[in-house]
């Protein structure tokens, strides 16, 4: 227990976070009936968890860095639990809004220092430290893929037989019985303690410019909402650009000089942005063509892509073997042509639940693969850069997912479903090539 507890605590941490998303997501209808606001509420009580989680991640990452990173963990379940009393008594729609919004910035506090203390507890002697660090992010990615898969089906459950309050309810003894396991079982990270003060204009610029990409694409896979979603778009590219002006001449940047020039950490995160771009856009659009052209319920959808998370377990679990045998780079090449090949089956077989079902199978085994991989070697940094490194991964993630869904979604709109899952493909394809040129050669691809 002394050697697995760590990585079944810290991975269970990332269970609930994830699960805290979809569980949710299923619940929204019960939640505005129950505090009588409107259904126009709906975008706003979605996508506020995401804004929050996606914008905090880097500067939760450095709080790690700066106060320690078992605190910082500890600290963020806490408040999850705390604030899940916030909505489970909400009585009006503002209440609402604010506790989801409070949850993801106590996800992004908790998620970068559980992943820095996974890796720490993975770390063991020259023999066996290679293949514990590559079972300990499977495990990591798989629990997420776990968890992505359980949400919607135990939100549902949990609010047709206790009601939508108890999606709530049920993160406070959890929290509690993560504080007691994370207390048990993990150690205080090797990693000194970064004494460099935070970067508060920094922390503000990138906050703003996460919130504001990830708002407005949320706005811009409506149609009718394209326009301000457009303007929102690009208000946070002005943003990023601002912030990334800042760090150049900033004293102790938010992100380090050395992260952004740390070629490991810059292939991670294109690859952490590849991948949630093409597989979460193949989902979204696989979700809408089975219920506005194949006729099927919306539960009938979501069974029909619950092979999508599994397969993502599985691809995690097949990383580990072949990782023994393939360099990360190669290995997220592999997976990414996994990717590629499930939107190139979904593209041929757009008419059919059948071929849906198998292409969002074959693309998730390779975001399994290659999920496992950027993890790898995206944290494959020097100790002093591991806390940016996880912010900048995750953050990578949830941009790709908020970009790569709005992108698709009006490529679809423009030239079809299919046309849109063919764009997927290549995409994933060229980053591929890119990958393995770039091995080749014997140097890593930088974003």
């Amino acid at each position: 227990m002394r050697r697995y507890g760590p990585v079944v605590a810290l991975c269970a941490v990332q269970f609930v976070d994830v699960l805290g998303v979809t569980s949710a997501i299923t619940a929204i209808p019960a939640m505005l009936t129950g505090v009588s606001a409107s259904p126009r509420a709906t975008p706003v009580v979605a996508t506020v968890y995401a804004m929050f989680f996606g914008g905090l991640l880097v500067f939760g990452a450095r709080l790690g860095d700066r106060y320690g990173h078992r605190r910082v963990l500890l600290a963020g379940i806490v408040s999850f639990g705390v604030v899940s009393v916030v909505g489970a008594t909400a009585q009006e729609v503002v209440q609402l809004v604010t506790s989801r919004a409070l949850q993801g910035a106590a996800a992004a506090v908790s998620v970068p220092s559980a992943l820095r203390l996974l890796l720490d507890a993975a770390r063991g002697d020259a023999d066996g430290g290679d293949t514990r660090r590559r079972a300990a992010i499977a495990a990591w990615s798989a629990t997420g893929a776990a968890a992505g898969a359980l949400g919607l089906l135990v939100g549902g459950a949990l609010t047709d037989v206790f009601g939508w309050r108890a999606v709530f309810w049920v993160n406070v003894p959890v929290a509690l019985l993560l504080v007691v396991a994370v207390r048990a079982l993990v150690p205080r990270s090797r990693t000194q303690v970064d004494a460099t003060r935070l970067d508060p204009v920094g922390a503000v610029l990138m906050i703003a410019a996460v919130m504001a990409l990830i708002l407005g694409a949320s706005l811009a896979e409506d149609a009718h909402r394209r326009a301000p979603g457009g303007v929102l778009v690009a208000v946070g590219l002005a943003l990023g650009a601002a912030f990334v002006a800042t760090q150049r001449r900033a004293r102790d940047p938010l992100v380090p000089r050395a992260a952004l020039a740390d070629a490991n950490l810059r292939t991670g995160t294109v690859v952490s942005f590849v991948n949630t771009a093409t597989t979460s856009s193949a989902g979204v659009l696989a979700t809408l063509l089975m219920q506005q052209r194949l006729g099927v319920s919306a539960v009938g959808a979501g069974l029909a892509l619950l092979p999508f998370s599994l397969s993502v377990v599985l691809g995690s679990a097949l990383s580990t073997p072949l990782g023994a045998r393939l360099a990360p780079r190669p290995l997220a090449a592999l997976g990414l042509g996994g990717i590629a090949a499930g939107n190139v089956v979904l593209a041929a077989t757009s008419g059919s639940v059948a071929g849906i079902v198998a292409g969002v199978a074959v693309a998730g085994t390779g975001l399994g693969i290659a999920s496992v991989a950027a993890t790898a070697v995206g944290t494959d940094v020097p100790d002093a850069l591991g806390g940016s490194a996880t912010g900048l991964l995750n953050t990578s993630a949830q941009l790709g997912t908020a970009l790569g869904v709005a992108g698709l979604l009006v490529v679809a709109a423009a030239a079809g479903t299919a046309t849109a899952w063919a764009v997927g493909a290549a995409v994933c394809g060229l980053t591929a090539a890119a990958l393995l040129t770039r091995a080749g050669r014997g140097a890593p691809v930088a974003g």
